[in-house]
């Protein structure tokens, strides 16, 4: 059976845009999932990316464009700067840790609907009812918010860890364990037919 190690931002756009079709991908194949939320300033940090704030104009301008362009293929409603961006990540990355180790719900929906929440539904998914109500509607329980976060700090300082030396350097990137390595949500297709073992 394949597996699938996913780093992912929870304030990143493409992570948003991926939706749940990573999810759709490992169901067709039987592949299993390991969610690694990090935080992606300090990957950019470590692996030669630059913040978008401090990227030249020109990229700037075109990242603004690109988003436009993928959301409206994919059928996405998108805010291109939203109201709570940037936000502090670590609170809804503890809750997705939490609910992994917990079980019962549906891990792909919650992070999309965090990811979502910023990008589309103009909140702060750094506010505790945020989060909280992002577990529920993806059948988790709400007080998983407030649990384990010493355990969830620990784990989101190692997914950042991970991902450095598994080779990963934005998100989302998703790593085979046969170590192939895909980043962006526009190669969710190409991770797909590598598991068909047509890639």
């Amino acid at each position: 059976m394949a597996h699938i190690d996913y780093y992912f931002a929870t304030i990143s756009p493409y992570t948003y845009l991926a939706g749940t079709r990573l999810e759709e991908v490992a169901a067709k194949h039987g592949a299993t999932i390991t969610y690694k939320p990090l935080d992606i300033m300090g990957l950019f940090a470590r692996t030669g990316g630059t913040p978008p704030k401090d990227r030249h104009p020109n990229r700037q301008e075109w990242r603004l464009q690109e988003m436009t362009r993928q959301a409206k293929k994919l059928g996405l409603a998108l805010n291109i700067k939203p109201a709570h961006w940037p936000t502090n990540m670590a609170p809804s990355a503890y809750a997705i840790i939490a609910a992994q180790d917990a079980g019962g719900g549906d891990l792909g929906q919650l992070v999309h609907g965090l990811t979502s929440a910023c990008w589309a539904g103009e909140k702060d998914i750094a506010q505790d009812d945020v989060i909280k109500d992002c577990l529920s509607a993806a059948g988790f329980d709400p007080s998983l918010a407030d649990s384990g976060l010493l355990q969830g700090a620990e784990t989101y300082a190692r997914n950042l860890e991970d991902a450095v030396a598994a080779g990963a350097f934005g998100a989302p990137f998703y790593i085979t364990d046969a170590d192939q390595r895909f980043w962006g949500q526009d190669r969710i297709d190409d991770l797909d037919a590598h598991l068909a073992g047509k890639l």
